[in-house]
């Protein structure tokens, strides 16, 4: 958007008082265009190797080590990279809220608004496949499309469920680690970049999102250990929707304390207005658009008065506590497991009995055996005709609508096991036996993201079964073969179009 002649007139003198003598930089700033970003999948490979891979022009993104700046000529949503999942396209602002979400692996972690999955999918990579993050949009269309995303960037330990969050802190009382609550808005800080903000925000403006952001604020406090951290986002610049919340909650919530966000983590960043220790965005500061945050923890449990905060930057991610003892029970939903005879190795998969689908089962035990991965078998739960490796910490059964548990593994149907899209993302190339690797350069890369059967090379070996295809090692899904021809197993809704 370019006139600054549309914009509403009670928004202008919104902006004036809250900037001053910066109102008019401001202004010139819709007359700029915006940069797009996109956001290096640290589950996949680290911001070195992705520029070492993708010679790109590339700038990087001052406040997370994984953002990038990129030419919109560069066009990377139709590079078989982005079908790899290794990269999220990301509007840069976009990017701090969590880089700025203190995760470490382990934690449980609830992203309470969160399609299409921008944020969601930087929490997975944060907890490096350990714990559990519930990622949940209380629109199911909304959902589908998280859920898409989530398994494009290869995220195993999720739940993806379409609630309201009172329904989910009557579940899940004091259970999270950390909460992203990053609420629905009036969206002032996208009106240089989407028009139909502006419409919205006559329609819908701060009075309508205000006392909607305080409910959801609340019930995600329930949610909350104590000793946990929540941070609250929005892509607004109203006072009524940002520091006025984040007021109201630490007075109806008094267990709650704020934790001081250093404004030097983000160059051009500014201080709470009225409440020091949030952070704010502006597009005339930053290189991106408008955005405003809030760190707060709950108070552990007998603490009162006033607590020694320190304040927060980005923090630095330590390894990951050894693996443990991965030995336990394959079990379906219903509860059965098998008997001590039964059993088998972590590293090979589990055997069950079960007389309708014994066939498929068979097949399950004797595909996660061809993958090169120690799989927890207590976690493996099947429920109709799909199993489901479920993450640490989720019990199933949940009285919530669940678009996904943990990662779907595949179907068993007509006794057969078939693996999903989302295993194949999943995995790394090197944990299955059976690997096509192709290059951009090779066109086959290509008719296999648009579901066409794959001839092999009179150089290349002759496949029976199972393969996984991917592109520079980095895996895009499974085919299965007869000799020299691949029958393609691309997820249809994902399809190159």
């Amino acid at each position: 958007m370019r006139d600054t002649l549309l914009l509403p007139e009670a928004f202008l003198a919104e902006m004036r008082e809250l900037l001053g003598a910066e109102f008019d930089q401001y202004i010139k700033s819709y007359d700029e265009e915006w940069k797009p970003g996109l956001r290096v999948n640290t589950l996949k490979l680290s911001p070195e190797s992705f520029k070492e891979v993708f010679p790109w022009k590339l700038e990087p993104v001052s406040w997370t080590e994984n953002g990038f700046y990129y030419d919109a000529q560069e066009r990377p949503s139709r590079h078989p990279a982005y079908y790899a999942g290794l990269y999220y396209l990301q509007e840069p602002s976009a990017m701090t809220p969590a880089a700025m979400l203190p995760v470490e692996p382990g934690d449980k972690v609830l992203d309470v608004c969160a399609a299409p999955g921008g944020k969601s999918t930087e929490l997975a990579a944060k907890l490096k496949g350990r714990g559990l993050l519930v990622s949940n949009d209380i629109s199911y269309s909304r959902a589908r499309a998280l859920l898409k995303n989530l398994e494009l960037a290869g995220a195993a330990n999720i739940a993806v469920v379409s609630e309201e969050p009172g329904k989910l802190a009557a579940v899940w009382p004091e259970f999270f680690d950390k909460i992203l609550v990053d609420a629905p808005c009036s969206g002032e800080g996208m009106f240089r970049r989407d028009e139909d903000m502006v419409k919205d925000w006559r329609e819908r403006g701060p009075e309508y999102y205000s006392p909607l952001q305080k409910e959801i604020l609340k019930q995600s406090v329930a949610m909350l250990k104590p000793g946990g951290m929540l941070l609250y986002s929005t892509c607004t610049f109203s006072k009524k929707e940002d520091e006025d919340n984040v007021s109201f909650l630490l007075k109806e919530c008094p267990e709650m304390e704020l934790v001081p966000l250093k404004t030097g983590a983000v160059c051009g960043a500014l201080d709470g207005i009225g409440l020091s220790g949030c952070m704010r965005l502006f597009p005339h500061r930053v290189k991106g658009e408008g955005h405003f945050l809030a760190l707060l923890r709950k108070k552990e449990k007998g603490m009162g008065g006033e607590q020694n905060v320190q304040p927060f930057g980005e923090p630095e991610m330590e390894d990951a506590p050894p693996e443990q003892k991965e030995r336990g029970r394959l079990k379906d939903r219903r509860g059965k497991s098998p008997n001590d005879s039964q059993r088998c190795s972590a590293r090979t998969g589990a055997k069950v009995q079960d007389q309708t689908t014994d066939e498929g089962k068979r097949e399950l035990e004797a595909f996660l055996k061809m993958c090169r991965v120690r799989w927890e078998t207590e976690r493996i739960f099947i429920h109709q005709e799909n199993a489901y490796y479920l993450p640490e910490g989720l019990k199933p059964g949940l009285p919530l609508r669940f678009l996904r548990t943990g990662l779907l593994l595949g179907e068993l149907k007509k006794g057969r096991f078939e693996p999903s899209q989302a295993l194949a993302m999943a995995l790394k190339a090197e944990e299955f036996g059976t690997l096509l690797d192709l290059t951009e350069e090779d066109p086959r890369v290509l008719r296999y993201l648009k579901g066409e059967t794959i001839s092999l090379l009179p150089e290349e070996s002759p496949v029976k079964g199972w393969c996984l295809v991917a592109y520079r090692g980095f895996p895009l899904g499974w085919a299965k073969g007869n000799g020299m021809s691949l029958k393609n197993k691309y997820y249809p809704g994902w399809r190159w179009q």
